[in-house]
């Protein structure tokens, strides 16, 4: 029998709110070690509208929001200062499950973004003072001649957050949850914010 014979979405039954059902389907991807789990599409855009879109790793999920870090000065951090709006697709290919998150868009706090990056490898931190994301640089020699300067800067002591990097959280105004069914035909369940709370919607597959 299939898997998906097993997997369905039922309003009638549906949490109150996105958040439940996101935490199961994400410690459900997690157990079952699906290669880069927390992996998402983020999409952004321009004030004039040209979208683009990379993947980015969810670093923390909670009624607040989706966490991720980032240079603020890279493409994406500069379309998400000039239009704090963006989406966010995960895609778990074991279970046929998508999910696909809307929502504005707030920075994290500096004790955040601290807190987080004094978690990172060293190289990693590193790196964050290395390279000047998504700008045009002259070779690969440029940001290894760069990192060769600082590991020898830093040697033994911590690496400090540079202001141009720090977290970002997306507060979500619409969740879809797509569960793969047979024959394509497919449960949307769509959780929509509104003045009197979250109200939930199927969408035809």
């Amino acid at each position: 029998m299939s898997i998906l014979a097993n997997l369905s979405l039922d309003e009638a039954s549906a949490d109150p709110g996105p958040f439940p059902l996101f935490a199961r389907w994400y410690a459900d991807a997690e157990n079952a070690k699906v290669p880069d789990f927390n992996a998402l599409t983020l999409a952004t855009s321009t004030p004039d509208g040209h979208p683009s879109a990379r993947i980015v790793l969810l670093r923390g999920f909670d009624e607040r929001g989706f966490a991720f870090y980032t240079n603020y000065e890279s493409r994406k951090g500069c379309e998400l200062d000039a239009n704090p709006h963006a989406a966010m697709v995960f895609f778990w290919t074991l279970f046929q499950r998508q999910v696909r998150i809307e929502g504005s868009i707030v920075k994290q706090t500096p004790e955040e973004s601290d807190a987080y990056f004094s978690k990172r490898p060293a190289g990693h931190r590193l790196g964050a003072l290395v390279s000047p994301q998504s700008r045009v640089i002259p070779d690969r020699a440029f940001l290894e001649h760069r990192m060769d300067e600082l590991t020898k800067e830093y040697q033994g002591q911590d690496v400090p957050r540079p202001d141009h990097w720090g977290g970002y959280r997306l507060v979500p105004h619409a969740v879809e949850f797509w569960q793969g069914r047979e024959n394509r035909l497919h449960d949307r369940l769509r959780y929509r914010l509104a003045q009197s709370g979250w109200i939930i919607e199927r969408l035809a597959p």
